[in-house]
């Protein structure tokens, strides 16, 4: 036990010199940041590194969620699903196609209200003219004029009931928390009144097919075999993702 304590003693010995000199190295190689680095942003605008990533990460975490209830995503999204079984096609196109192109065309119909948004509030906050809370008010008006333009009354009279705020005299006095859950709801009921539309001829053709195949006596070969490629080659002789990209395009005029 005596001769442990003698090595361990000797090693220490050794090694305080070396220890001493690594932190007088440390010391003198150059000045130490702070953990609580400052970020200037542009314009004098000012905050937190590791805050600034906190509000980061929450936005892209909430990014989903916003594009489908404050853009014309979710209709875009449920047409397509609804052609998808009218056709009878399971998987083709994908939902990765099918998330894709409604992304894409989102894209397009809310770029003059991204646009908008960015030059009313996004350029004075890179400025320093205004700070962010305030650009968040001054960024509203555009998006709620576009929700407010295919927000159904019905809805929206019954989201001001049930949050028991007044009648408003102006759109721009709707509050957003009403604006928002209306117009959802507006674009799920347009969205199937679309698809039910959409839905209908394919279903002629299905009973067609499967009243012809019964009456001649084909009861081993499902209708659907057969309605399957006609739906398909009706659908692309009239040229029809032209037409329903065109005519939900029109839709948001």
């Amino acid at each position: 036990m005596y001769r442990r304590w003698n090595i361990a003693r000797h090693l220490f010995r050794a090694l305080l010199p070396a220890l001493f000199h690594s932190l007088a190295w440390a010391e003198n190689a150059g000045p130490r940041h702070a953990s609580g680095v400052n970020w200037s942003a542009p314009g004098g605008a000012s905050g937190s590194v590791p805050w600034n990533i906190v509000v980061l990460l929450t936005l892209l975490t909430l990014l989903p969620a916003l594009i489908v209830a404050l853009t014309p995503f979710a209709r875009l999204l449920i047409v397509f699903h609804f052609l998808r079984q009218a056709l009878g096609t399971q998987t083709a196109p994908s939902n990765q196609t099918l998330i894709g192109l409604s992304l894409v065309l989102t894209y397009f119909l809310m770029q003059p209200v991204g646009a908008s948004i960015y030059t009313s509030a996004v350029v004075p906050f890179e400025e320093g003219k205004m700070d962010a809370m305030t650009a968040i008010d001054k960024g509203t008006p555009p998006l709620r004029h576009f929700m407010l333009k295919f927000a159904r009354e019905k809805d929206l009279g019954l989201f001001l009931e049930m949050a028991q705020a007044p009648r408003p005299a102006t759109p721009e006095d709707v509050p957003m928390r009403v604006v928002v859950p209306a117009y959802i709801l507006s674009e799920l009921k347009t969205g199937f009144q679309i698809g039910a539309a959409l839905f209908l001829p394919f279903l002629v053709i299905d009973l067609v097919v499967a009243a012809v195949t019964t009456s001649v006596g084909m009861l081993q070969l499902p209708p659907v075999v057969i309605s399957t490629p006609l739906k398909i080659m009706l659908f692309v002789m009239v040229d029809g993702w032209n037409l329903l990209i065109g005519s939900l395009l029109k839709s948001f005029a």
